[in-house]
């Protein structure tokens, strides 16, 4: 089964941070990476631009309207995502609590239902 573990950030708690923890979530990266293409179980990986790097797309009326910024209006922003190709809801549960931003944030995760 695939699930998607969404990473969101805030960057008011990111702020808080010193040095030390943000290069230790960066680190953190890396190693849950290795973890999860050496044990087969990762799919794929992207880190995502910031909101205001964001355009929002909606056609209303046959009329396509865009805005800047992102479609939910929230300090908190979607800022990443793994996908991973896991024999249970509860092991993919268990990489989500191994992503360094859950120390700081939540990990959202999200079975994969339909494949394009």
């Amino acid at each position: 089964m695939r699930y998607l573990l969404t990473l969101h950030m805030n960057p008011t708690v990111w702020a808080t941070l010193g040095d030390d923890q943000k290069t230790a979530v960066y680190e953190g990266h890396g190693a849950f990476t290795k973890l999860i293409t050496e044990s087969g179980e990762m799919v794929e990986t992207k880190a995502l631009a910031e909101p205001t790097e964001t355009k929002t797309v909606q056609v209303k009326d046959g009329v396509v309207q865009t805005k800047n910024g992102g479609f939910v209006d929230s300090e908190a922003f979607l800022c990443g995502y793994y996908v991973v190709d896991v024999e249970s809801e509860a092991r993919a549960v268990e990489l989500a609590a191994k992503i360094p931003d859950a120390q700081y944030t939540a990990v959202e995760v999200r079975q994969v239902i339909h494949e394009g």
